[in-house]
């Protein structure tokens, strides 16, 4: 899938650790993912992101890399990879993989030879200071509570090595060239492999450490650099950054292809909170339009905590206060540590929130197990509360695993509203109505409408402040995507000609006469003229 375009397609998260143990030794791996496949493309979706499978402690859910062009034995081989590569391609799916270097293990080989000897050429692949002090690229760590310091002293070394994340991976100095050839192989690697896009990690910081090394264009010619590596393949940025900031992470097209959208996800959750869609309308109207070539990328939820950064402090306490009123809810004193259902409770809720981000300009993203609503395990410690394995059926281990129950860890959510008895996948597979099977008609008819690209679209605003209203043009028609936020049943008048019903969550009398019905958490898509 040489050429790869994100726009007009929808992405499935999984982690292969998580997601199907095929060997039974309690851990999900590659083969695990391959004979899950149908999985997601009954979900609808056509490009899967696979999270780290390299070799690796495992001490932050292998994004502590040992090596970046290796598959952990815990994963299977390489030759399991090319296999689930070859047979995404055969059923149609492109597969997204990390690209995870900002930093390495501190068991990684770079780092055990940098440490050894000062005259060492990778003693230059890290970020080194004889005392620790303020620094130029990470003010604080980004894990508080966790971590106290940046700096973490090394003894065989006798220096201080940064770590904008944990203790355990040190941060990688980007701005090197020795290091950026060694990203650039890692690149050539996985591509040669078949791979078909990657999901960058941790960008700004990277942006900012290659500035404090080069300061042309503030450091954003890393980014050039790196899109010049990865050909015609796709970069997806983690961009957690304000949304003025995004035109320099796109750049005329040539550096990333698509941001991860922390902006819009924010206030998503503001106005999930309040049931009005005016934070979601602000979030688009305050946007950049993306280049030609690039994309934004939507989604609820994912593997770290809900991270409200983008919010104001009020409106941070207002989320918090909804969604996470119980401290062991919250992380790092700015987030949530919770899946969605939890956090949304009402089933019809959680369908209008899938709603939302399929009826968003870019590309939506389904985090495996949220088409089914599963819940998080809050005695589990931070990020990994949300990290439970795939609940497949009420068997037991919730037919993640054949292992014997002690082996399997994260264990399934065995008790409570969430446990594998009651949400599953075999159960919602024959149940008309349920959850997986709404968001899969939601999938499927996103991916039939095609690219519905930010330059093309506008918010529509209501009376009804519950309503969020986009509207998406295209060459003969347009499309109107309603949801209502709010558990009350409301009506809306639009001036444009109603053509047709596409998709709504229940059947509803026609709207031809432009008065639009909608239940509470309803949604409803129409296709329209878009002249009136």
């Amino acid at each position: 899938m040489t050429g790869l375009r994100l726009e007009g397609r929808v992405i499935y998260q999984l982690d292969p650790a998580t997601f199907f143990d095929s060997d039974g030794d309690g851990s999900g791996d590659l083969q695990g993912v391959l004979r899950h496949l149908d999985h997601v493309r009954a979900v609808g979706a056509d490009t899967i992101w696979l999270q780290p499978f390299y070799v690796s402690p495992y001490l932050d859910g292998g994004y502590d890399v040992v090596d970046h062009c290796g598959v952990s034995a815990r994963f299977g081989t390489m030759a399991d990879f090319e296999e689930l590569v070859e047979r995404c391609h055969q059923l149609g799916l492109a597969v997204l993989v990390e690209l995870v270097v900002q930093h390495t293990s501190t068991d990684h080989p770079w780092f055990r030879a940098a440490r050894a000897d000062p005259a060492s050429p990778y003693r230059d692949f890290y970020v080194w200071a004889a005392e620790p002090g303020d620094d130029p690229v990470v003010s604080e760590p980004v894990f508080p509570g966790v971590e106290d310091s940046i700096w973490e002293y090394d003894e065989v070394a006798g220096m201080y090595y940064r770590h904008a994340f944990y203790r355990h991976e040190a941060d990688l100095n980007v701005g090197h060239p020795a290091v950026r050839a060694e990203i650039g192989k890692i690149i050539r690697f996985w591509l040669e492999r078949g791979v078909d896009g990657f999901r960058v990690d941790a960008v700004p910081y990277m942006v900012r450490q290659a500035a404090v090394e080069d300061g042309r264009d503030d450091g954003y010619w890393f980014l050039t650099e790196l899109c010049a590596a990865a050909g015609d393949a796709p970069l997806m940025g983690e961009v957690d950054a304000p949304p003025e900031q995004y035109r320099d992470y796109f750049g005329a097209g040539d550096r990333l292809h698509a941001v991860l959208d922390f902006w819009v996800n924010n206030l998503l959750f503001l106005a999930l909170a309040r049931g009005d869609a005016e934070p979601l309308r602000r979030a688009l109207h305050q946007q950049p339009e993306p280049p030609r070539n690039g994309t934004y990328v939507n989604w609820l939820r994912n593997h770290d905590e809900l991270d409200l950064e983008r919010l104001e402090p009020n409106e941070r306490d207002e989320v918090l206060a909804t969604f996470a009123p119980e401290e062991e809810m919250r992380a790092f004193g700015r987030g949530i540590r919770r899946r969605l259902a939890p956090m949304l409770g009402d089933e019809r809720r959680i369908a209008a929130a899938q709603a939302v981000i399929e009826a968003l300009p870019g590309v939506p993203v389904v985090r495996y197990g949220d088409e089914i609503g599963m819940g998080d395990d809050l005695s589990l410690p931070d990020r990994a509360a949300v990290r439970t394995p795939m609940q497949w059926s009420d068997d037991e281990n919730a037919g993640f695993s054949k292992a014997r129950p002690e082996f399997v860890e994260p264990a399934p959510i065995e008790a409570g509203r969430y446990a594998a008895a009651r949400v599953n996948v075999a159960d919602q597979e024959l149940r008309p109505g349920s959850l997986l099977s709404r968001v899969s008609q939601l999938v499927q008819q996103r991916r039939e409408l095609g690219p519905l690209p930010m330059r093309r679209c506008e918010a529509i605003p209501f009376e009804a402040r519950s309503v969020l209203g986009v509207l998406h043009h295209r060459d003969h028609d347009a499309v109107l995507m309603l949801v209502n936020l709010c558990p009350d049943e409301v009506q809306v008048q639009t001036q444009y000609a109603v053509q047709a019903d596409l998709l709504a969550d229940r059947t509803y009398a026609s709207a031809a006469d432009g008065e639009i019905q909608l239940a509470g958490y309803g949604y409803r898509w129409l296709r329209v003229q878009p002249d009136g």
